[in-house]
């Protein structure tokens, strides 16, 4: 596309070096040239502002390099499997060369979202919901989705004397924080069955936002009577806890696929550093084809995946519920762009987040550039 250059700019000189010449003054006519040229240029600038040019050619001054450092962003859940295999096995940071790996681990989405926007974390693993929530608010200037990572994995336990759908009036509920992927089905979920959530009333369900492993801890000590939980959670609930499966989400989407984690980065750290960004695509890539390949061999993903459990700070699981929890999830670069005006209306309706539009928001291009077809064509 052609782009528009800034007007160039024409130095006046009045003598030599471009100083008045001695024993002279600058006479009207070079003052009003001057003025003359600084007006142009502002209307210039004003005009080329008001049509998006001029941003369009400041952002051609952006330094692009290779980042120094990335840092990122996961939780210890099994729907993060690929970032923790990633991890465990060196492949984000055997793609990312040069680039220092730092990492972070965190309980929810939306504290993931305010790291980012702190700008003390460049990328993070984290629900659609809190990435939509946080692109919403900031006009889409705070991050862009690059890939998924993982579909399904969530669930609705609830205690066992939860008689089913018509019992949960009166009801406490957990999700891991307000705002989240879980925390926003949920919501939707008990709204369209009529409860009120949060409310008052014989229809009231109340929604207490808390970290995964404190609520299976509530759950066995009968505090609260279910919720809308991620692997391993849900699974660790029903076999140590006696609890149920009210909902699997699978159930509620078409051909039971939705987005559980996707991979978000900072705008402003993606305009710098593209080939960083891609350098992780291409680890995240690497991760799903191991646990893709290593379908087959649950000794060796239970090993992989429990020591990045315990290295996130997260405890062991057996074999055995690790390789149940697992059951319920896919994993998937594709960031399922299709599911989020759904996601999007969902979280304006339980009053998570507000209307926007979300052009923008799905960054392909470094998926794009990862598949075999983009390497080739990649320069």
């Amino acid at each position: 596309m052609d782009r528009q250059q800034p007007p160039a700019l024409t130095t006046v000189t009045a003598g030599d070096g471009g100083r008045p010449a001695a024993g002279r003054r600058p006479g009207w006519p070079l003052v009003l040239t001057a003025l003359a040229l600084l007006t142009a240029l502002t209307v210039a600038a004003t005009v080329l502002r008001a049509n998006g040019t001029l941003a369009a050619w400041e952002q051609t001054a952006v330094e692009i390099s290779e980042a120094a450092e990335l840092r990122l962003g996961y939780f210890g859940n099994l729907t993060h499997a690929p970032a923790l295999v990633g991890v465990q096995e060196d492949l984000f940071a055997q793609e990312l060369g040069g680039t220092e790996l730092s990492t972070q681990v965190f309980g929810s989405g939306p504290t993931a979202v305010e790291a980012m926007n702190a700008g003390t974390v460049d990328a993070a693993f984290v629900g659609p919901s809190p990435a939509i929530n946080s692109y919403a608010q900031s006009g889409g200037e705070s991050l862009a989705i690059v890939a998924g990572a993982a579909s399904g994995g969530a669930q609705f336990v609830v205690a066992g004397d939860v008689a089913g759908a018509d019992d949960l009036a009166g009801r406490t509920l957990a999700t891991p924080d307000f705002g989240g992927t879980q925390d926003v089905a949920l919501r939707t979920w008990l709204a369209e069955h009529g409860y009120a959530v949060d409310g008052d009333g014989e229809d009231a369900v109340a929604i207490t936002p808390m970290p995964n492993g404190q609520a299976l801890q509530m759950l066995r000590q009968d505090q609260i009577d279910g919720g809308w939980l991620p692997q391993p959670w849900a699974t660790r609930a029903v076999q140590e806890e006696g609890a149920t499966v009210l909902v699997d989400e699978r159930e509620l989407w078409e051909d039971g696929r939705f987005p559980t984690t996707v991979l978000v980065v900072r705008q402003d750290f993606l305009e710098r550093h593209p080939e960083t960004v891609q350098r992780l695509v291409r680890g995240l890539e690497r991760s799903v084809d191991w646990l893709d390949s290593h379908e087959d061999d649950p000794v060796t993903v239970a090993r992989t995946l429990n020591a990045g459990l315990v290295q996130a700070g997260t405890e062991a699981l057996p074999q055995a519920t690790l390789i149940d929890a697992l059951g319920a999830l896919e994993w998937t670069t594709d960031p399922l762009t299709g599911t989020y005006p759904a996601l999007l209306a969902d979280g304006v309706a339980a009053g998570t987040t507000q209307d926007a539009s979300l052009e923008g928001l799905v960054d392909p291009r470094f998926l794009e550039q990862a598949s075999p077809a983009g390497a080739e064509a990649a320069p």
